[in-house]
């Protein structure tokens, strides 16, 4: 068949193989193509020719390309093979990838109907239909001869439907099967042995030997079809049908004369069944250290100990017999002679490292297939070698230890020997389930060194490990904080389980709270109360209730009452006569229309209340609470009232309360963790524009979520020209955007400002509100920039005249105008631009001051086009009117040099000190240069009296201190201006105390703002303050009551700035207070109303999970927000646009911690100990906090520590760096989210179920050394109605093995002396487990004492339980790890996990059990002569074999050849000793001295019948 190269093109995507060529070559008698793969993994085209009854197979060159592969075939790189049929499987390597490819094997069916698996061309075994399958086919009503002749006839006609390792077999009859093709053996212990001989290395011998050989009728032999059907037919386990030589025994070849051929392949498979002794004896020490399978050990100790006997090895044969003494029935006779070679025994090896460290100990114990990582059938025992060498102080160079075998590490700090080893132990994947799978005295070293570093692990331990050493607290809190992605969280929690106890699964939640959020939609609790709340009403603030807040306040009632005072959705009540007159219901009207005052504030304190509370479904539109000005008459059997619209104009009332109304549900919308769909946005776009949907999207911007909005969408807005929702996109949109200089919402944003606009540009109307909230837009886009254009231009937008429609909102746009100069140059001082001392010049120009004006700026070198525009300042008669610039220039000046400490900007703007000037300034202006002063010179802010009495010019403190009756009357001095003048300065001071300390929780700032709050009420009330005030008395008979209410009501809303969050109770009811009173006296107006709202939102902001910041951009948020001039109606925007109220949401962080139950996965009371860092006026600071809780900012915060002895320690380690909190959802925040999870300890109950800790288990007893008999009296109390242990387990642990184990301890069932005996240990060591939250060693203690009572029970009754000796080995090994720590080999500042007092009793237990009369010291005698076990004549010798190898495990006897060559070295050199005891302790030093006791008896008895 001739063949040419060619090439040929896969697509990747389909591995679809365009062939035509190929199929031109071989002609059209394809049946099936398709692909497999060489045992190389190199890709091969297999083609089935139905003619020729071939499968040809092709190697396929492939040249990986950048998208391509290009296919060489080439005819020397192909073969066939006779075949009827072939299908494509997976059998060899089922998870082995050849490139795109799986690894695929080729079943073939070939002319004499058998099937063959290839791997290439290399044929790998036959597969034979099972002999049940003619039981299927054949009919059972057949005669004998019939279905005989139909079982001969019956044939496999073909293959198909290979799906892995699965295909469909067609029989002749017409009968299908679907076949699965076995991979493994089905015995796990056959598969090990094969895995533990394949590394054995005698493939390249057995290739060289056969291509050396010469061409001897030996080797034509060996090659034949013959012997190939031989070794078929006869089993592997038939090793002594070949000869072989053995030492000690006779040689086959030497006595038969075989040529020199024949003898060097004996020797081969001599040296063969060697290694293979070895390699299985590995495995045996490998399965000795898995509990589980014991039986398996069993079974290879039969097949270890013929092949040890076979081979003369007589240390090996006698080392299996101990082990396991009922397999000397077994076994047949042999011969054995003595070899230098004793067996490996690892657990001598872990017996020696424990007692004398890894660097003494020889590694001769240690199989030589353990030291290679590679082999996967010993992996077991290499990984319990790794961690014994690691925990005992090896070294470690690269991978390999000092001790010779491979480890791994998994990242992590390391202090100490026992961190190393659980680092190890993570990356070798060997967790706690694989921790109970050890023999009980195997794991006590390991168990040790993860109960030391349980207490306080390194903090950058992956997840796993905190895991492996009982902190699923600190596992969670790693693996929320990972920074995983999304698809590897499978991976990773498949990781934590696997390294879990599988019994306490099923305690997990099936959620555990990832962030705050996800803890405030735990549980949702109903606080509602229905005598006062209404429940089919939404109000927007039903989701506020849940477990977290109900853990917060407990049963306190704050939040009702807030709700309660923020509720807008249902009508108030007015109290009114029973039969009201038609004066009456004027003033029913009059009382509504104060009321709605009130209403229409509301939304402004329930957007802060429920700020980032709650999420929505993405597919539901948000619900928007009712705005109701309706009220109802309870004298009247709630008849409902609504304003008069001819006497009120109820839209132009409603337009901007319900902008408010649709900021605040837009609030209530926590940050999620994703960006929010956009689809959303424009679901919940009304077809008619409104002003709540205009609210929902500021609200949307200032939590950043209009980022995904195109600039289309944002034009379409636009293009609605509805003004209020051009202000939310505006300012939503710079929100979004803040700091960021976006160009696209920079254009638009001064497309708003006609001043910018070209003189070709077409004239549009647009209002001053509009051009206002544009001038606050780009002051966020361009915030901390110092953009020199853009300061510019808001320099001169401050004086210059508004084109807008209302004349007297120029002030507001004034004010726009400095704050957004100041927010561009935010902090920046004399750095934010070049020309600095004429742009302050300017600014203070503008604010009134007497400074030279510089032409040079504004007149040399301009432009006729930049003359007309400065030709619009906003002067009146050649005058800068500073009345409207005054007080966005204070407001620029103060956020440019914010936290500058600049003298010279802060002595300039002076505070009046004389009556003229007194006259000059306005009062309010003067609270606004105090604030800026202070903010500038930020430091020097003090939470005292003697500070804020610092702010005070001496002429103002002079006057007010000299206040009397007849001063009013007087010509010399103005007391009114006076008074206002301390008034205003007071009222400055505080918010710029509140400012200072936002979101602090201060108490020195707290009582010195409550104070003046108090002050400034009782001069309204006209109450006499007590006698010893510091407050000047009287001074609200100079003073009009209108200044002192708002001062009143700044200074209360800067109380509500510091207290932010923490819900504070004597402020809280301060607030309910001032809501409460009338409002006929028309004093307490709009304004007044919404400070009260904004306050008490404030106060519990974000439902309490939220607080302020002290940043920059936060105080120039919250400074806005708080600007001190208030508006009088609900439409009135004249001096500061009501929608800037809403930027407090910039300033807000939630910084509000909860500590959650890692076994529950239930909020939880803790304890917190904060540290915060060293600053200028205070030093290092640590205090208590009680979770949930609100911490400080993180500029300050050094670390956080879980600290009380009901939860185990955490300590969380920060960095202070002057940044903003972390976001929710970023994957560097330390508290994930707000999340902080915390372990309990065993035997501690929680602070909500025992706040003053009476309940723990160390305080139902007064003295703590009778804690155990207390638990024994608990349990042997059956009376009807006693406290039972189960219950009081209960308790203190969800540990389902604690429990059920103390229900078993109060049986009551239990009636004999051994049942109580075995009952009062089980609760003294439930009490141990409990106390010391140690619950893992309930096993190991139970495991000890079951142990040591079934051997007295075997000894004295003869009852079989136990048909071996590895468990003594066990109980060595806890012996071993007594010394260990007595020695210092393991270190441990509190002692060992099990009682020392305890190990000791089982050894001498153990002892006396095996020195005890019923031991029969002949059969050891016997032993020692000879070399023989009892033989098995009755069951008594079986019994005998198995005491006599308890004995010589426990005490360490050698083998009876080192015993005699260890006396005759004694003998050689100490001719006639009186006792060889001395002698043999120095020659055997692992021996017991009673076992060299008996073996002396056993010499001098040898000795005296030698000589008698």
């Amino acid at each position: 068949m001739p063949w040419v190269n060619a090439s040929y093109h896969i697509e990747t995507e389909t591995q679809v193989f365009i062939a035509s060529q190929l199929f031109l070559e071989v002609g059209t008698n394809v049946r099936q193509v398709f692909l497999a793969t060489d045992t190389d993994g190199v890709a091969i085209l297999c083609l089935l020719l139905q003619e020729q009854k071939l499968m040809l197979a092709v190697r396929l060159q492939i040249d990986e390309g950048n998208d391509d592969f290009l296919i060489d075939i080439r005819p020397h790189l192909s073969w066939s093979i006779p075949a009827v049929d072939a299908e494509p499987v997976i059998v060899t390597r089922p998870r082995y990838n050849s490139g795109l490819l799986p690894f695929t094997d080729v079943i073939v069916l070939t002319l004499d109907n058998c099937l063959f698996l290839y791997s290439g061309k290399e044929c790998l075994c036959k597969y034979l239909l099972p002999a049940t399958v003619g039981n299927y086919v054949l009919s059972p009503n057949k005669q004998c001869h019939e279905r005989d002749d139909q079982l001969y006839n019956l044939k496999i006609v073909g293959l198909g439907d290979a799906v892995e390792g699965r295909i469909n077999i067609n029989l002749s009859n017409g009968q299908v099967f679907r076949c699965a093709l076995r991979r493994f053996p089905s015995s796990s212990l056959a598969s090990d042995c094969i895995a533990a001989m394949a590394g054995i290395r005698y493939f390249s011998t057995s290739t060289t030997s056969a291509t050396t050989t010469s061409d001897t009728a030996w080797s034509h032999l060996i090659h034949s079809k013959f012997h190939k059907d031989y070794c078929k037919r006869t089993s592997i386990s038939g090793i002594s049908s070949v000869a072989m030589p053995f030492p000690g025994g006779s040689d086959y070849f030497s006595a038969n004369n075989i040529g020199k051929e024949q003898n060097r392949d004996s020797l081969f498979y001599a040296k063969l069944i060697r290694e293979t002794l070895d390699s299985l004896h590995a495995l045996y020490e490998n399965l000795k250290l898995v509990s589980l399978r014991k039986r398996d050990v069993g079974l290879l100790a039969v097949l270890l100990c013929n092949i040890a006997a076979a081979l003369g090895e007589a240390s090996f044969a006698d080392y299996y017999i101990r082990d396991f003494p009922c397999i000397l029935g077994e076994i047949g006779s042999y011969s054995c002679t003595v070899s230098p070679k004793s067996p490996p025994n690892l657990f001598r090896w872990l017996e020696s490292c424990l007692k004398h460290g890894c660097h003494s100990v020889d590694t001769s114990d240690i199989p030589p297939l353990v030291f290679n990582d590679k082999i996967c059938a010993v992996g077991w025992a290499r990984k319990i070698v790794c961690f014994y060498s690691l925990l005992l102080g090896a070294e470690r160079v690269g991978r390999k230890l000092s001790t010779g075998v491979y480890c791994d590490l998994a990242k992590g700090s390391i202090r100490t020997k026992e961190e190393v080893t659980v680092l190890a132990m993570v990356a070798e994947k060997f967790g706690r389930q694989q921790l109970d799978i050890l023999p009980v005295g195997v794991s006590l070293p390991l168990r040790h060194a993860l109960d030391k570093c349980r207490e306080s692990p390194p903090p950058d331990w992956p997840a796993a490990a905190y895991v492996l050493i009982g902190r699923e607290d600190l596992a969670m809190s790693r693996f929320s904080s990972s920074g995983q992605a999304k698809g590897d969280e499978s991976n990773n929690s498949a990781d934590l389980i696997s390294n879990s106890v599988p019994y306490m699964l099923h305690l997990r939640p099936v959620t555990l709270p990832s962030s705050i959020s996800d803890v405030l939609k735990l549980n949702t609790v109903n606080f509602e109360d229905t005598d006062t709340l209404d429940k089919s009403i939404e109000d927007g603030m039903e989701h506020i209730f849940n477990s977290s807040t109900q853990l917060r306040y407990g049963r306190d009632m704050r939040l009702n009452e807030v709700r309660r005072l923020l509720c807008s959705a249902r009508p108030v009540a007015i109290q009114t006569a029973v039969s009201p007159s038609a004066s009456d219901q004027d003033f029913q009207q009059h009382q509504l229309w104060n009321l709605a005052q009130r209403t229409t504030s509301l939304p402004f304190g329930r957007g802060a209340f429920t700020l980032a509370t709650t999420y929505t479904l993405l597919t539901e539109a948000l619900s928007f609470p009712k705005l109701s000005l309706a009220g109802r008459l309870p004298a009247q059997q709630n008849a409902t009232v609504s304003l008069d619209p001819n006497v009120r104009n109820i839209p132009e009332l409603r337009s901007w309360p319900e902008f408010h109304n649709g900021v605040a549900a837009g609030l209530r919308l926590a940050p999620f963790q994703g960006k929010m769909s956009r689809t959303w946005i424009q679901y919940n776009k009304p077809e008619e524009p409104n002003v709540t949907h205009a609210g929902l999207l500021l609200a949307l911007g200032l939590h950043e979520h209009l980022r995904v909005l195109l600039i289309t969408d944002v034009y379409k807005y636009l293009a609605q020209e509805h003004d209020i929702t051009t202000v939310g996109i505006l300012l939503g949109m710079a929100a979004s955007y803040r700091g960021t200089m976006h160009p696209a919402v920079s254009k638009m944003l001064f497309l708003h400002i006609p001043s910018r606009h070209p003189s070709s540009f077409i004239e549009l109307d647009l209002p001053t509100l509009l051009q206002s909230a544009a001038l606050m837009a780009i002051g966020f886009l361009y915030e901390g920039s110092a953009h020199p254009l853009t300061l510019k231009i808001l320099l001169g937008e401050i004086g210059r005249r508004s084109t807008g429609d209302n004349v007297l909102e120029r002030e507001g746009y004034a004010v726009a105008a400095g704050s957004a100069l100041g927010l561009v140059a935010l902090g920046r001082g004399k750095d934010a631009f070049g020309f600095m001392d004429t742009f302050v010049d300017r600014l203070f120009q503008y604010i009134g001051g007497k400074e030279v004006y510089h032409e040079r700026y504004f007149g040399s070198g301009q432009s006729a086009s930049e003359h007309n525009r400065i030709a619009g300042q906003m002067m009146d008669s050649a005058q800068i009117n500073v009345d409207v610039t005054a007080p966005g220039a204070t407001m620029a000046l103060a956020l440019i040099f914010l936290k500058t400490e600049s003298e010279a900007v802060a002595s300039r703007l002076s505070i009046p000190m004389t009556h003229f000037d007194l006259q000059y300034v306005r009062p309010d202006f003067i609270m606004l240069r105090i604030i800026a002063r202070n903010l500038i010179m930020w430091s020097r802010i003090c939470p005292s009296g003697d500070w804020i009495d610092c702010q005070i010019p001496e002429i103002v403190k002079d006057g007010i201190a000299k206040l009397t009756d007849d001063a009013r009357d007087s010509d010399e001095i103005d007391v009114e201006a006076l008074v206002q003048a301390y008034v205003n300065i007071v009222a400055g001071a505080c918010i710029a105390l509140g400012l200072k300390y936002a979101g602090t929780k201060n108490s020195d700032a707290q009582e010195l703002l409550y104070s003046y709050a108090r002050y400034f009420l009782n001069e309204i009330k006209h109450l006499s303050l007590i006698s010893g005030s510091a407050f000047p008395k009287g001074i609200s008979a100079h003073v009009d009551r209108g200044t002192l209410e708002i001062c009143l009501h700044l200074i209360v809303l800067s109380l509500s700035v510091v207290m932010a969050g923490s819900g504070h109770l004597p402020t809280f009811r301060l607030l309910r207070y001032l809501r409460s009173r009338n409002s006929a006296e028309g004093h307490i107006n709009f304004g007044i109303q919404m400070t009260v709202s904004l306050a008490i939102g404030f106060l519990f902001l974000g439902g309490g999970t939220q607080t302020f910041s002290t940043e920059n951009s936060a105080v120039a948020a919250l400074l806005v927000t708080l600007y001190p001039r208030l508006p009088t109606g609900p439409n009135d925007n004249r001096c500061h646009l009501q929608a800037f109220r809403h930027l407090y949401v910039i300033a807000a962080e939630s910084r509000w911690v909860q500590t959650v139950d890692v076994d529950t996965g239930l909020p939880v009371y803790a304890p917190l100990e904060v540290t915060i860092t060293e600053a200028d006026n205070y030093s290092e600071t640590s205090f208590c906090e009680i979770t949930p809780c609100i911490l400080p900012e993180r500029s300050m915060l050094k670390n956080v520590r879980v600290c009380g002895p009901r939860y185990w320690p955490q300590v969380i380690h920060l960095v202070p760096e002057d940044k903003p909190w972390w976001r929710s959802g970023d994957k560097t925040d330390p508290f994930n989210g707000g999340v902080l999870y915390i372990k309990r300890k065993v035997g501690s109950c929680s602070y909500i179920d025992d706040p003053v800790g009476c309940q723990s288990l160390l305080s139902r007893v007064s003295d703590t050394s009778h804690l155990s008999s207390f638990f024994t009296k608990i349990c042997s109390n059956n009376e009807p109605g006693s406290f039972k242990v189960d219950h009081l387990v209960s308790t203190f642990s969800a540990d389902p093995s604690l429990i059920a184990f103390a229900q078993l301890c109060s049986d009551s069932s239990w009636k004999t002396n051994t049942d109580r005996d075995f009952q009062e240990f089980c609760s003294q060591v439930l009490f141990e487990c409990v106390s010391k939250d140690r619950p893992a060693l309930l096993q190991l203690y139970l495991s000890f004492y079951t142990t040591v009572g079934s051997m007295w029970e075997q000894v004295l009754n003869g009852h079989l339980v136990f048909h071996d000796s590895l468990f003594l080995s066990s109980l060595k090994l806890a012996l071993a790890y007594n010394d260990a720590l007595v020695s210092g080999q393991l270190t441990s500042t509190s002692g060992g996990i099990v009682q020392p007092t305890f190990v000791e009793s089982i050894k001498k237990r153990v002892e006396e059990i095996l020195t005890s009369p019923y031991m029969f010291k002949d059969h050891f005698h016997k032993y020692l002569s000879l070399g023989k076990w009892p033989e098995e004549q009755h069951s008594g010798s079986k019994m005998n074999a198995i005491l006599l190898s308890w004995y010589l495990c426990w005490f360490g006897v050698p083998p009876p050849h080192i015993v005699r060559s260890a006396l005759e070295k004694i003998r050689s050199k100490v001719p006639c000793p009186s006792s060889m005891a001395p002698f043999l302790r120095m020659l055997l030093p692992s021996t017991h001295t009673k076992a060299i006791t008996e073996i002396d008896k056993w010499q001098g008895l040898l000795e005296g019948g030698v000589s008698g």
